[in-house]
C-alpha cells in the first residue's frame, strides 16, 4: 500500500461502503450473495493499491466469498421467515456444492488469473441471455432430476461459484427455473445455499492463497483481505434483509430483466479487463 495518499485511501474505503449496500440489495433481491458486484468493485480497488495482476483476480474471489457469509445468512432468513426456501433442494445440494468449492479452491492454488475473468464473464452471460431472453416454456423438465443429477448439479454450483466469488445464487436461480421451479422461490433456495458454499469457500481460498502472501496486501489470509471483509461485510449484511423484502414486492419478470440487466454489464466489464 506504499505509495497511496490518505486521500486515495479516504476514497476507496467510501466506495467500498457504498458498494456494500448495493451489494446487500442485491444479495436479498436476487439471491446471489452480492458477489456479482464485490468482485468488479474489489478489482478496482486492488489494482490501484498495486497487488500484482497474478494473484489480483484470486483475492477479488476469496475477499469476495468472506464478506458474503454474513449477507447470504441474513437474506436466508428473512426468505425462510417467508417460507419460500425450498429445503429438500437445499438439503440435497449442500454436501455437493461443498465438494464443488473445494475443488475450485484447488484450482485456484494453481490456476492463473484470465481463468476466474473467463468463467466469470462465461456464466454470467449464459445466465442473463436466459434471464433476459428465455421463455416459460424454456424447460428440462417439470420437476429436478433423482439424486445421482442432483449431485453433480450441486457440484457445479459449488465449482463455478468458488471461480467466480459469488454464492452460488446465479447458477442455482438458473438451473431451478429451468426445472420449473418458481423465480421466487429458486432465489430464496439460493440464499440458503449461498450459507455453506461462501464459509468453505473462503477456508478454501485462504488455504490456496497461503503459499502466494508476499504479493498479496498486509493483513490477508491467503486470497482473503481482512481489511476488504471489515469494510464490506457489516454494511452488506445490515441492508440485506430490505433486499428481501423488495424481492416479494416484485413480479417473476421483473426480477428476470432486473438480474439479467445486472449480469451484463459485469460481464462487460470483465470482457474489458481481458482485452
Amino acid at each position: 500500500m506504499l505509495g497511496v495518499s490518505l486521500g486515495e485511501i479516504a476514497l476507496l474505503v467510501a466506495a467500498v461502503l457504498v458498494a456494500g449496500v448495493a451489494t446487500g440489495i442485491l444479495a436479498g433481491l436476487f439471491g446471489i450473495g452480492g458477489g456479482a458486484i464485490i468482485v468488479p468493485v474489489l478489482y478496482e480497488i486492488f489494482r490501484i493499491l498495486g497487488v500484482p495482476e497474478e494473484v489480483r483476480m484470486q483475492l477479488c474471489v476469496g475477499t469476495s466469498m468472506a464478506i458474503i457469509i454474513p449477507t447470504s445468512i441474513r437474506a436466508y432468513l428473512t426468505h425462510r421467515a417467508k417460507g419460500a426456501v425450498l429445503h429438500d433442494v437445499l438439503r440435497q445440494w449442500t454436501v455437493p456444492s461443498v465438494v464443488g468449492v473445494a475443488a475450485g479452491a484447488a484450482i485456484a492454488y494453481v490456476a492463473p488469473s484470465a481463468l476466474f475473468k473467463l468463467v466469470f464473464v462465461t456464466v454470467v452471460t449464459v445466465i442473463a441471455i436466459k434471464l433476459l431472453f428465455g421463455r416459460d416454456s424454456w424447460r428440462i423438465a417439470d420437476e429436478l432430476p433423482g439424486r445421482p443429477a442432483m449431485f453433480g448439479l450441486g457440484f457445479l454450483v459449488g465449482i463455478t461459484s468458488s471461480l467466480m466469488g459469488v454464492g452460488g445464487g446465479s447458477i442455482s436461480n438458473m438451473i431451478q427455473t429451468l426445472y420449473g421451479k418458481p423465480m421466487h422461490n429458486a432465489v430464496a433456495t439460493s440464499a440458503g445455499l449461498g450459507v455453506p458454499i461462501t464459509i468453505a469457500g473462503t477456508i478454501g481460498l485462504m488455504i490456496a492463497g497461503w503459499p502466494k502472501m508476499a504479493l498479496l496486501p498486509p493483513l490477508s489470509i491467503g486470497y482473503v483481505s481482512l481489511i476488504a471483509t471489515a469494510v464490506m461485510a457489516p454494511v452488506s449484511s445490515t441492508v440485506a434483509p430490505y433486499g428481501a423484502m423488495l424481492a416479494h414486492r416484485l413480479s417473476k419478470r421483473q426480477l428476470e430483466i432486473g438480474f439479467g440487466c445486472f449480469l451484463l454489464l459485469v460481464a462487460a466489464r470483465f470482457v474489458a479487463s481481458l482485452v
